[in-house]
């Protein structure tokens, strides 16, 4: 099969598939519960879907949306379109109508691509936007494909391409397509494969969604490229995840904090068969200390939190498996990448003082689709503005601090969010906590929180106020407390701040 792809299109991202299918054609590639995948049949598939796209229309640069949630079948869709030198545009199935017109009138998608169930606000947004749209049932799905020639790789596509394009969360505007290239995405998939050693016998939880670029990239294009086994799991539930690893031996785990929160609070976690898990992965938010040290020690495996967003491919900071750990940092960023910790100026600062963490390497995308001038604002002089805020220390190590729009500015002092929740994780009954800025007519803003409780533990805002008093400078400590709950999250269980609002009755 490696003979089929010609020279000038080995840059493209989905060659890495039939050349992993010529080597391990029986393994399996995607699984979902029983239903599985070889790479065999998920290469002939991909193939397959290529020369059905291309009897559809689509031609080389074109972009074609997916809308899917985690099942085998995005895989087949995701390579087939890059195949057929399409460019994919994966979006969160929990879009609404208006979203999705947004999204593909920006793209100007020629395609969309949807689960057969509860597609409706994609459908909707599909007809305002006057792009054809297709349920996908993959039973007939698979059917169809059959009546199509394969499409292989007759067509050119640069390396520096654009591979993929990635729509932001919006949190300051209108989502904005951050375009990664295949250069982008293969130097990420092989510094990923690098630092946890993966190899055709690690089985990958792919919980997270495949439309991020954390679970595209990391879970499913790494295991493709090696040969290992991604199982999916469509929706996050803590025991269904564990179930899921004991079932499946599963040896490489990838999450976000949310996730190993859940875990680590369940009652019953004991019961599930964990042995196989080798290495963890912890992105998309700071992962609070206490609960790392509280899942290496009740799950027996290294946990490595790492850094990384849309725009930088994603991976481009992490902690390693073979050297000594600090819990709070992100390690050291991967081989081909720099990082610094800047002032608003650009100018680097010194170890250990908090300024913007700015990235540069081969991570970085192209840029914004057909947004120069966000481009330029993000992108200065080779370096990505992440709006993030970190230290580095004389080790090397960069923590990240906070996100620039979440520090809170009160009575003219920073107070930066995640130090305040780490406290607060530290206490016995919490089990989740999100600190916010709420306006003060006095001090502009002030410090509050909102926590979720361990079940069946019993405090106080009161009692959690005092505990946190006791720890932090005076100006930093949460004076509004409220509990809830349920923290509102993301699709990739990411807590958004930004929908977190204090109920009238903490005010007074």
């Amino acid at each position: 099969m490696t003979a089929a792809i010609p020279a000038s299109a080995r840059g493209n991202l989905a060659a890495i598939l039939p050349v992993t299918a010529a080597r391990y054609p029986d393994r399996p590639a995607v699984r979902l519960d029983e239903e599985e995948l070889t790479f065999a049949a998920l290469d002939e598939l991909s193939a397959r879907t290529a020369g059905y796209l291309r009897s559809l229309g689509v031609t080389p640069g074109d972009r074609v949306a997916l809308l899917l949630p985690n099942v085998p079948v995005f895989a087949v869709l995701y390579y087939g379109i890059l195949r057929a030198g399409g460019i994919v545009v994966p979006m969160n199935p929990m879009l609404k109508a208006g979203e999705v017109e947004h999204c593909l009138r920006d793209a100007e998608a020629a395609l969309l691509f949807t689960w057969h169930e509860g597609s409706r606000e994609a459908a909707e947004g599909a007809r305002r936007a006057g792009v054809r749209h297709l349920g996908v049932d993959p039973g007939v799905f698979v059917e169809l494909l059959q009546g199509h020639e394969r499409g292989d790789f007759t067509t050119d596509r640069s390396a520096e391409d654009t591979a993929v394009i990635l729509y932001t969360s919006g949190t300051t505007g209108q989502p904005k397509g951050a375009e990664l290239t295949h250069t982008n995405v293969r130097r990420n998939i092989d510094e990923a494969v690098r630092v946890l050693g993966l190899g055709p016998d690690d089985v990958t939880f792919g919980g997270l969604p495949l439309f991020h670029s954390f679970g595209q990239v990391v879970g499913l294009n790494c295991a493709v490229s090696v040969g290992a086994c991604l199982t999916l799991l469509p929706r996050f539930d803590p025991a269904r995840a564990l179930t899921v690893i004991e079932h499946d031996r599963v040896t490489v785990f990838l999450g976000v904090p949310t996730m190993y929160t859940l875990m680590l609070g369940l009652e019953d976690r004991t019961r599930h068969d964990v042995s196989s898990l080798r290495v963890c992965v912890s992105g998309g938010s700071p992962l609070p200390v206490e609960v790392l040290n509280g899942f290496e020690s009740e799950f027996g495996c290294a946990v490595l939190e790492g850094y990384g967003l849309s725009e930088s491919s994603p991976l481009a900071c992490i902690n390693r498996i073979d050297r000594v750990r600090v819990p709070g940092t992100i390690g050291r960023p991967i081989d081909g990448v720099e990082m610094r910790v800047v002032d608003k100026d650009g100018a680097e600062l010194p170890d250990g003082e908090i300024g913007e963490i700015v990235i540069r390497g081969h991570n970085v995308m192209k840029g914004y689709w057909r947004r120069p001038e966000a481009t330029t604002a993000t992108i200065r002089e080779g370096w990505l503005y992440t709006g993030d805020l970190g230290t580095r220390d004389a080790a090397g190590d960069f923590r990240i601090v906070d996100r620039s729009k979440d520090v809170i500015i009160r009575g003219g002092f920073n107070v930066y969010p995640r130090e305040v929740e780490e406290v607060l994780y530290r206490h016995p009954a919490v089990a989740e906590a999100a600190v916010i800025g709420i306006p003060h007519p006095t001090h502009g803003e002030e410090v509050a929180a909102a926590v979720v409780l361990r079940p069946q533990a019993e405090t106080t805002p009161e009692e959690l106020r005092e505990y946190v008093r006791g720890q932090v400078a005076a100006f930093k400590y949460p004076r509004v407390i409220w509990t809830a709950d349920a923290l509102p999250k993301g699709a990739t269980g990411k807590i958004l701040k930004r929908e977190i609002s204090a109920p009238a009755d903490a005010l007074h």
